[in-house]
């Protein structure tokens, strides 16, 4: 039999899957599917399917539970590709302000930018839990963006300043244009891996670059699990630098 289970990681995936089938970890075979890197815009997650030998009746999820696990060979790719899209419109969703607070968060960046001389659309990029994303289309999206997207990180700031005095302090707001978020993002995994290997082979250290907290804490994230490399903030004030270095280096 073959079944599917997700998770936000591959131990979370293979903890269900034993639960929801029955079964110990020994009993069965674990294939992964798919692995996705949690981000700004993408919760992580990890797909892996799941081979037993042993009986249907034995290896079955639990009726009491209703779980992600589903033999594959009875879901269709109409199933999965609607369950894509479902997840896809919860997030992104209507571009639009659904509410009182969302259209005066999009009519205050919107004035930001106005005051700065720029002219410029605002509407809803995406929609979660304690936390809604706004684009900004410009064609002065480069000024706007502005070195390492300073400029962008600024109008963020103040956006998020205005949301706590609307009384939605719970409301984290994240600004983007030309999808410079996700690039940058893109750009900072790459640069971690690239110093993490060069500090292996030197067994030294390398000192960033001042990052803001948001892509400090993504340098950090992206090395936790390499064991023999280590990283820490130095400095003070919003823009800190990240110093990698290899366990041992004095």
């Amino acid at each position: 039999m073959i079944y599917e289970f997700e998770g936000r990681t591959e131990k979370e995936a293979i903890d269900r899957a034993a639960e929801e089938l029955g079964l110990e970890k020994d009993d069965f075979d674990v294939e992964i599917l798919e692995t996705q890197r949690q981000s700004l815009f993408k919760k992580g997650f990890v797909k892996i399917k799941v081979h037993t030998d042993k009986p249907e009746s034995a290896a079955a999820p639990s009726g009491g539970r209703k779980g992600r696990a589903q033999d594959s060979s009875e879901r269709s790719s109409g199933e999965q590709e609607r369950e894509s899209e479902q997840f896809s419109q919860a997030v992104f969703g209507d571009p639009e302000a659904k509410n009182e607070f969302e259209q005066k968060l999009i009519d205050f960046v919107a004035g930001l930018i106005e005051h700065m001389g720029y002219s410029g659309k605002v509407s809803v990029l995406f929609r979660e839990e304690h936390k809604i994303g706004l684009k900004i289309d410009s064609e002065y999206s480069s000024i706007l963006i502005g070195k390492k997207g300073k400029n962008l990180d600024a109008l963020q700031l103040l956006a998020n300043i205005y949301a706590g005095r609307q009384d939605r302090d719970d409301i984290r707001v994240i600004l983007d244009s030309e999808n410079y978020r996700i690039r940058r993002e893109e750009s900072l995994v790459r640069l971690a891996y690239t110093v993490a290997d060069r500090v292996r082979e030197n067994r030294g250290s390398i000192l960033l670059e001042p990052m803001n907290p948001f892509d400090r804490r993504l340098i950090h994230t992206t090395l936790n699990d390499i064991a023999d490399v280590e990283t820490k903030s130095e400095g003070e004030g919003l823009y800190k630098q990240v110093r990698v270095y290899y366990r041992g280096f004095k």
